[in-house]
């Protein structure tokens, strides 16, 4: 089984079992122990990556044929068997074929379709940027499918926003988006804020080297959790977009906060450009942000910040301003002290006294409601 002439014979026993009258010949081959030496192939160094994709198309062509051969390609660790092998192949055709494998065998599989799904999520911190986007791609599919979400979906995911290539970025925020939709909503979208902050135990491991070497400089840019936190930016300004009672939740979250943090990270030019772009769409969206905003940065920065208020520079924008800020300004930013969450909390107690007070058929609320924020928050401010 282990000549230059194995993925000729696979392919010729794949004829048969690919023949319109091919159960007869599925069933022999099942009962003498198939589907086990398809898996053990996958495992074998010494064998070639033909053959292998040979034994991963034969996998598919069992699987095709019924719920029952799922079940016992499932039952023979063969998910192990093929997530595993997704994650080593070097050929990227190849692991195209183990995702079509994979997405069949979480079809019409109720009884093993959760086993496919946590196969799926072991795969996300995998060294392979091609089986990381098919995995996450797939995930997408089983979400669906399976319905509940498993708890450590939520960390894998974010971690994967570290990557550096953009394919798989953006195959992680499009599940993102779908999680928002399950009960790891909560966790997801303060997991995403958190990530605005890098810890200092991650940010500091670079210094000593820095001060060592001035060409490290050069690979800041690709520090994981630099990168991981310009994808968080632009995952929550695209989920903010889609969807303002999420903006909202992030607002309880001092997301704003979080962002204009992000936006003094002079080391990574593209953390301030996501963050300051997100941000933007924040203070256009809740007037008490654009107050905030406006009151932390100074009338000078926020011109630059924000090219539609008064006065402002007509040639600024958002996702330059990180070219134009001097290193003080850019302190005051990573400094910042905004907390909207109070008068966030302020305004829901107005908000109240205002129900109370006048009813819900009051002609305007909602002045008296802004006109008792602001003046509020300036007092405590």
């Amino acid at each position: 089984m282990t000549g230059s002439c194995l993925d000729k014979l696979l392919r010729s026993i794949g004829v048969f079992l690919s023949a319109v009258s091919s159960n007869h010949y599925l069933i022999e081959f099942l009962e003498v122990g198939g589907v086990l030496t398809l898996l053990e192939i996958l495992a074998l160094e010494n064998i070639k990556e033909e053959g292998k994709k040979e034994s991963i198309r034969l996998l598919q062509v069992i699987a095709n044929s019924g719920r029952k051969y799922k079940e016992l390609i499932c039952e023979s660790y063969g998910v192990r068997s093929i997530a595993e092998f997704l994650a080593k192949s070097k050929s990227e055709e190849t692991q195209e074929e183990v995702q079509v494998l994979l997405d069949s065998l979480v079809h019409g599989n109720p009884k093993y379709q959760n086993q496919v799904y946590k196969g799926l999520i072991a795969l996300l911190p995998c060294a392979s940027p091609k089986a990381q986007q098919l995995s996450l791609q797939t995930l997408r599919t089983a979400q669906s499918i399976v319905g509940t979400t498993h708890p450590s979906i939520v960390d894998n995911v974010l971690k994967v926003l570290s990557t550096m290539h953009l394919e798989v970025q953006y195959e992680a925020i499009e599940l993102i988006k779908d999680l928002v939709n399950y009960d790891v909503c909560p966790a997801l979208l303060k997991g995403l804020v958190a990530l605005l902050i890098p810890s200092f135990k991650e940010t500091s491991k670079l210094q000593p080297k820095i001060l060592n070497d001035s060409s490290v400089l050069q690979l800041t840019a690709h520090l994981p959790v630099f990168l991981q936190q310009a994808a968080a930016a632009k995952a929550i300004g695209i989920l903010a977009h889609r969807n303002t009672s999420l903006a909202e939740e992030m607002l309880h979250l001092r997301v704003v906060h979080s962002l204009l943090a992000a936006m003094g990270n002079t080391d990574h030019s593209n953390s301030q450009r996501q963050a300051s772009l997100t941000l933007k769409y924040f203070v256009q969206l809740f007037p008490v942000v654009e107050e905030h905003v406006r009151k932390s940065m100074g009338e000078e920065l926020y011109k630059l910040f924000f090219p539609g208020s008064p006065c402002s520079c007509p040639q600024s924008n958002a996702g330059d301003l990180y070219m134009k800020i001097d290193s003080i300004q850019a302190d005051i930013l990573a400094a910042n002290k905004v907390n909207v969450t109070k008068a966030l909390y302020l305004s829901d107690l107005s908000q109240s006294n205002v129900s109370f007070y006048f009813g819900h058929g009051n002609q305007d609320p909602v002045a008296y409601n802004t006109h008792f924020q602001k003046e509020d928050v300036e007092g405590k401010e």
